[in-house]
Order: C-alpha cells, then structure tokens, then sequence
C-alpha cells in the first residue's frame, strides 16, 4: 500500500487513535497492526501518527477535565495528587486512562509535562503492538 492508499491508511489510524483516548469507546490496535500488516514499509510513520493521535486525543480529555467545575471529585483524582504527571504514562490502560487525563487536567498538572508522559507511555504501547505484527 503506497500512495494516496497510505495515506488514507494513516489518517484513519488518526482518527481511531485520537476517537480512542477521548471518553468514546475504540480500539486503535487493531486498526495499528492491520495497516502495518497491510503495508510493514508505514512502520515508524504509522508509530508516529497513532502516538500524535492517541496523545491529542489524551490532551481532549485533559482539556475537559481543565473545564469540569471544581466541586466534584474525579475518578484517578488520588493517583494523579500522589503520582503527578508520571502517572500518565499509563493513560494508555482501559479503564484507567481517560480518568487519569480528564483528573490531571482538573488539577491543573503541568499540560507540557503531561503530554510527554502521556506520548511516551502510548508509544510505548504502540510499540509492542508494532513489534507483534512485524
């Protein structure tokens, strides 16, 4: 798959890895390792557009929680006060990780700092699965 193919390739795993980090339900894996399958040549550009994607979709859930009024406790509010941002490395986990961005956010943690941890702790993940289906 090369070409105009590629890229559409690519955005769709754009956008499923963005739809995937917010608080709507998805699979970006999937849709990781069928492009690498389909075309193992989109390896590191497909790494790098699923992690900007599932980052930026993290940081729209850090942003919601940024606008959540302040009288109400979140889910991941503890971890986030004890942990800061390096426990965002884990905002790639089901279940855990759209609490803990849309909490780091409500705390107001270092939006910088976030980003990093939450893009190395997704590359990290994306990278495995990258590894399966090479």
């Amino acid at each position: 798959m090369t070409g105009m193919d590629g890229s559409l390739s690519l955005s769709a795993l754009f956008v499923s890895s963005f739809l995937a980090a917010t608080l709507l339900p998805g699979g970006s894996e999937a849709v990781l390792f069928g492009v690498l399958k389909l075309d193992p040549h989109q390896y590191w550009p497909a790494l790098a557009v699923a992690t900007l994607g599932n980052t930026l979709g993290g940081m729209s859930s850090y942003l919601i929680g940024r606008i959540i009024p302040q009288h109400r406790e979140l889910k991941g509010l503890e971890w986030v006060r004890r942990y800061g941002s390096p426990v965002l490395l884990v905002a790639w986990a089901p279940f855990i990780g759209d609490p803990l961005c849309v909490a780091a956010g409500w705390l107001r943690v270092n939006p910088w700092l976030s980003a990093l941890c939450m893009a190395i702790g997704k590359f990290a993940r994306y990278l495995v699965i990258a590894a399966v289906a090479a």
